[in-house]
């Protein structure tokens, strides 16, 4: 992922969003990672998490979502799904529009 969202980034936003119980001692958690990974996206943390994991319905780690510049959810996959060729994939189809 970090190899193709450069090319994409001007087009598409992207955020890596972290869900705790302790959010504020966490997202910097989740920050730091970010960085020692050298991962080029911003990370966020939702300001009522279980508000937004039921509106979302997220009910498994690593949930991926994408949503058009409507807010509608144009992809959706669970831990280990979404692979680089469907990344690529969904931010053209998005940077597109």
């Amino acid at each position: 992922m970090k190899d193709i969202y450069p090319e994409f980034a001007e087009q598409v936003s992207f955020y890596a969003v972290g869900t705790f119980i302790k959010a504020v001692e966490d997202v910097d958690r989740l920050e730091a990672h970010r960085q020692k990974n050298g991962f080029p996206w911003p990370v966020a943390n939702p300001v009522n998490e279980r508000e937004a994991l039921a509106n979302l319905n997220v009910a498994s780690q690593s949930t991926k979502i994408a949503f058009d510049s409507r807010g509608v959810i144009v992809y959706r996959d669970g831990f280990g799904g979404g692979d680089v060729d469907v990344w690529k994939q969904v931010f053209s189809d998005l940077s597109s529009q």
